[in-house]
């Protein structure tokens, strides 16, 4: 399938299918065209219109994992398990304290250090805590605030509702692309954590938060049910961040926004007086991931933690969605 390459705003060429790249007439893409493009779509047969969303898709993957700015940044988060198991081995002869008190987010945390010495699987664990902060926020932000914003500050939005695909359909690949860059992400921290953990501290069998001791293998598992808890976190961020997106054409705008929600939210979460809140904010169940590390596991924790992401997910879905067929496209 042939295709032309449009410029992106930092100058990577960026190819896309011809059929997306038609010429359009006008001066915008009206709610009303976008409505006839989606029943084209619905009439073209079923066979064909999935091929066209898998193509779409897949070029949309290309575009995003062969940035090399995305590239840069999934390098950088690469770096960052590497550097805090070289940190924390560097001071670990000069004591590694055993927590105290004080909330249940610090409380883990100071759990899975004195664990560490003793079992590299650990560090994935330090290493998605210390991340989850601002690091891997930052990683998906980027991505989804840039998914709607960039494209229409590249002038290239209008190109892609040229085809009668509708814009519901390019909303769903654009929100597919961020979930998952959202796994990747995440899964590179697991990964590279994993790695250099065993590398610096060893493996064996691994001692839970409960006290409980379970083989190697058994840990490995947890380790995965902790990276995919990580994952619906992050997608459910992906999913504000791509909302956002969609009322801008400014990507830098949008992503900066979604930061300052992630950060204001951590920093309420700290402050006792909004303790009534605090479950409902995005950023609270990030961290309960440990109720995996229990036996047995907290399935109270991990339910209501999974209920959260998906209700957010979902409503900013909603808005994203109602704000672009609704609104007018001149970018």
């Amino acid at each position: 399938m042939s295709s032309t390459d449009i410029a992106r705003g930092d100058g990577t060429p960026t190819a896309r299918p011809m059929a997306q790249t038609a010429v359009i007439s006008g001066a915008r893409e009206t709610p009303a065209a976008a409505s006839a493009g989606e029943e084209t779509v619905r009439r073209s047969g079923s066979p064909a219109s999935v091929r066209a969303d898998l193509r779409y898709f897949t070029s949309e993957l290309r575009i995003t994992f062969f940035r090399r700015r995305n590239q840069l940044l999934l390098l950088v988060t690469a770096l960052f398990p590497l550097l805090i198991g070289i940190g924390l081995k560097v001071a670990a002869p000069q004591g590694g304290g055993r927590g105290g008190g004080g909330p249940s987010g610090a409380t883990s945390g100071a759990a899975y250090f004195s664990q560490l010495a003793g079992n590299g699987v650990f560090l994935t664990f330090v290493a998605l805590s210390l991340l989850l902060i601002l690091v891997l926020p930052m990683v998906v932000g980027v991505i989804a605030g840039d998914s709607v914003a960039g494209e229409a500050g590249y002038g290239t939005l209008r190109y892609l509702l040229a085809v009668p695909a509708g814009r519901t359909r390019l909303l769903a690949v654009k929100y597919a692309t961020i979930a998952v860059w959202a796994v990747a992400a995440t899964f590179v921290v697991s990964v590279v954590a994993l790695v250099t953990g065993v590398a610096l501290f060893g493996a064996g069998p691994v001692t839970l938060l409960s006290g409980t001791t379970v083989s190697l293998a058994d840990g490995l598992v947890h380790v995965l049910w902790v990276t995919l808890y990580v994952c619906a976190a992050m997608a459910a961020l992906g999913a504000i961040g791509l909302a956002i997106s969609t009322f801008t054409e400014h990507a830098i705008g949008a992503i900066a926004a979604l930061l300052v929600l992630v950060v204001a939210s951590e920093v309420v979460e700290n402050i006792p007086q909004f303790a009534p809140v605090t479950p409902y904010l995005p950023t609270d169940w990030w961290l309960s991931f440990d109720s995996l590390l229990r036996t047995p596991i907290d399935t109270y924790t991990l339910w209501h933690g999974l209920l959260s992401f998906a209700v957010y997910a979902a409503i900013f879905l909603c808005i994203a969605w109602a704000r672009f067929t609704s609104a007018d496209v001149t970018s």
